[in-house]
């Protein structure tokens, strides 16, 4: 499909960029004209992604949990490119336990990925969106809203970080950088789908969803998110911010539907 460079010109951050809708979203990106810095925490696998994706992507390796990396792949960013046009904090730790077996260790490397880094990121970012009337994409979740069972720690950073998006976008309201926050459901990315061949599953189980999961027959492609992130990166999307979408089949629920295998698989 032939894109319309309506990012062209543009330097664009996406963390957590090296696989799965993250890597959707650089690819759209640099489809529609962009300049991307790819993001990952394996250095050799970011600078695999960088290199196969051509000369307008180069690839910063960080440790989200770590307090000195935001500023530090940001910095790189910028010098790099010269200038910061948006950031898509898109990387994220799915933590996957109940409210009881959440221990401490768990919720601080959670809440430090998932909000605290995108946090430093756009403090990082700040002065250099104002330059550039930039903006930010924050990659969130449905389980903003409520959450399921076992993704307690999980669901209450993305609550967090959908505050962050609405707080922030107020506060630079006046001085031109743009705030959109993005709630994703069930995303068949590559994460997932070999998640759910290690719980058991069969290859073939994104084709045998009943459609009281999936009302429209399938799961969302990551590649249909980010033609959503590449439209709240352009010019076009001005002069909303601190939109808050849902991007999820049962936007009413709060919460994904059950994922266990008597319930999602066909007969």
């Amino acid at each position: 499909m032939e894109h319309q460079n309506k990012l062209a010109g543009k330097a664009i951050l996406v963390t957590g960029s090296n696989t799965g809708i993250g890597r959707a979203i650089a690819d759209r990106c640099l489809s529609e004209g962009a300049r991307v810095a790819i993001h990952g925490l394996d250095p050799a696998a970011v600078e695999s992604v960088a290199e196969e994706l051509g000369s307008n992507a180069f690839g910063i390796a960080g440790d989200l949990e770590s307090a000195d990396a935001p500023d530090r792949i940001v910095s790189e960013t910028v010098k790099r490119f010269g200038r910061l046009d948006g950031v898509v904090n898109n990387a994220a730790i799915i933590t996957r336990a109940s409210f009881e077996n959440t221990d401490a260790e768990m919720f601080d490397q959670t809440m430090a990925i998932n909000v605290r880094a995108p946090f430093l990121i756009c403090q990082a970012a700040a002065e250099h969106l104002k330059e550039s009337s930039g903006c930010v994409v924050n990659i969130g979740s449905i389980n903003a809203h409520g959450g399921e069972g076992i993704l307690s720690a999980y669901s209450v950073s993305k609550g967090a970080l959908q505050t962050m998006s609405r707080n922030l976008a107020g506060i630079y309201s006046k001085q031109g950088i743009r705030f959109t926050h993005l709630n994703l459901g069930w995303v068949l990315s590559e994460t997932e789908y070999e998640r759910k061949l290690q719980d058991g599953l069969p290859e073939s189980w994104p084709e045998k969803l009943e459609r009281g999961v999936m009302p429209t027959g399938k799961m969302t492609r990551p590649e249909e998110v980010a033609r959503v992130v590449a439209f709240w990166l352009t010019d076009e999307s001005r002069p909303f911010s601190g939109t808050v979408l849902d991007l999820e089949q049962y936007p009413f629920l709060g919460q994904n539907p059950s994922k266990d295998e008597d319930y999602e698989m066909g007969g």
